[in-house]
Parts: structure tokens; sequence; C-alpha cells
């Protein structure tokens, strides 16, 4: 039996005092009627109403029940409401995660222009340097800047992020520029273990990875004291390109070994389901994908 509808044929009968009007609102045949309230009563073990050839009146059982059928059917109708206007115009709580440095260029601009356009919405962003479990953390979405494995989250594809070899052009005129990575394992280099872990960095040469063990005097797992060790002309850094791109072009660093970069880094949107995915995060994953998509192509 279905319970919600065997309640709105019980509140129907009940508002017009009739089994055959119930049925004529409901677009059903009077015998129908009569067998939903037949096996409502027989599933609560109650009769709801009395009822003889001239009328139909509600029992004291019938009366308790129709207040609490009225309360369900109108909260029903109260939320289907609210989803409704929320299609139209976004509102509550989101909560997405980013990496740091990448969440202060790109992501907290988008999420405010976000909220401009959408200030029913609330966004609490959490900026972290740490692969962050969505589903026991609670977070609606997450920017990701790696190959994902298979799991049961849904990934939109925002673009891709070079891996980049930079110093400064002081270091680069003392040294000589390398011309081949393997020349960096007998120069000074600074290593930012929060993206890069391992003491050898990777590049891409005539179809296969070659690694090159570096050495240096610094490592250290937060980027910006990194970036600023190539910038005082420490040792050579890898950095992922936007970590060192307002750099770049400024003159204080320069790229190098660009022929041999490695394959660019898949940046994505990660949320844990699309089939229930609440209208506001919809909206939301959309603005934020096209936002980052158009700063990034104007970034180059």
């Amino acid at each position: 039996m279905d319970k919600l509808q065997a309640m709105t044929t019980f509140v129907k009968i009940a508002n017009h005092g009739s089994l055959s009007a119930a049925a004529q609102e409901l677009d059903k045949s009077l015998p129908t009627v009569v067998r939903i309230l037949a096996a409502l009563e027989e599933a609560l073990q109650v009769r709801l109403f009395n009822r003889t050839t001239r009328r139909i009146a509600l029992t004291q059982e019938g009366i308790l029940y129709l207040e609490q059928c009225r309360k369900i059917l109108a909260d029903i109708e109260d939320a289907e409401r609210a989803l409704i206007q929320e299609q139209s115009e976004p509102s509550g709580t989101i909560t997405m995660t980013a990496p740091v440095r990448f969440g202060e260029m790109y992501v907290a601009p988008a999420v405010t222009a976000f909220l401009n356009r959408y200030p029913k919405t609330q966004v609490n962003l959490l900026l972290l340097d740490r692969v962050v479990d969505l589903l026991e953390e609670g977070i609606d979405v997450a920017i990701r800047i790696a190959h994902l494995g298979d799991s049961s989250l849904i990934a939109k594809p925002i673009g891709h992020i070079r891996q980049v070899v930079c110093a400064s052009p002081a270091l680069l005129a003392q040294t000589s520029e390398p011309k081949h990575p393997e020349e960096l394992s007998s120069l000074p280099c600074v290593r930012f273990t929060g993206a890069f872990a391992g003491s050898a960095w990777h590049f891409h040469h005539e179809g296969k990875t070659l690694s090159v063990n570096i050495m240096g005097t610094l490592s250290c797992n937060q980027v910006g004291a990194c970036v600023q060790a190539c910038i005082a002309g420490l040792g050579y850094g890898r950095f992922l390109c936007y970590q060192v791109m307002p750099w770049i072009k400024s003159g204080e660093l320069a790229l190098i070994l660009a022929d041999f970069e490695p394959a660019p880094m898949p940046l994505s949107l990660v949320y844990p389901h699309a089939r229930l995915l609440s209208s506001r995060v919809r909206v939301m994953v959309d603005w934020i994908a096209n936002d980052i998509s158009r700063a990034l192509q104007a970034s180059r």
C-alpha cells in the first residue's frame, strides 16, 4: 500500500464528507477510493469512519489521525515548495575545500562572485593542503589537482596544471641554465614537500619517465617559503605553475627545462554524487568551473 496516497485519500474523504466527492477530486473511481480506505483501516487496525447508506462521519480515532495526516501532507508540500524555489534561486550552506595557494588565487575570488550573485547561499570554504574525505568530513565539493583513482566520487574536469621547474635570474647566471634534467642532480635545489614527496623529481623525455635525484639545503612543506627561497637564489624549485606564475610574469623567476615537463596534472571539481546533488551545489559547481577556467586562460 502506498501510505502517502492512502493518507491523501483519507484527508480528501474527510474534507468532503463523501467517498464519491473524494473520488471525483482525486480522479479515481469510487471502488478504488473504497479499497484504499479499507486497506488503510486494515493497516492501522482501526475504523476511521462510521459509514451508513446516507452519511459518513469520522470516528474518534479518525479525528486524531486526520490531524496528523494534515500536518504530514502540509510538511511535504512545504518541502516541495522550498525545493522548487531553490531551483530558481539557490539557498543554503555549501561546504567546499581546495588547496591553500590555488584556493587563495582562484577559488576564493570565484566563491566571492558566486555569493554576490546568489546572496541566499552561504559558503564554508576550507583551504587545506591535504586530501579530504568528502563523505566523512561532510564536504559538498572539492578542488583536486591530481590523477583521480576509481571511486564513487564524481569529477568535473576544469583544466590541467603544468608542473614546472624555475630559478632566479641570478642563480641561472651563476650556474648557467641547465639544458637537461640530469644536470639538476649537481645543482642546489629547493624541495617543496607539500606537492612533490621524496628526493627525486620526475620528467618526461622521449616517451619515457626520467627521475633525477636532487639535493639542497632547504626542504619545506609550505609553498610560499619555497618560492621565496627560489626568488632569493637559494636553489632551483619545482612547482605547479600557478604557484609561481606571478613571479614568472614579474621576471623574478624564470622557467627552465620546459621541453622535459611531465604531463600536466588534471584539475577537477569533485563531489560525492550526481543524481542526488542539491540544486545549490549543482549551480555552484557549474559557476566555479566556468569562473576558474576563464581565470586560468587569462593567466597564461
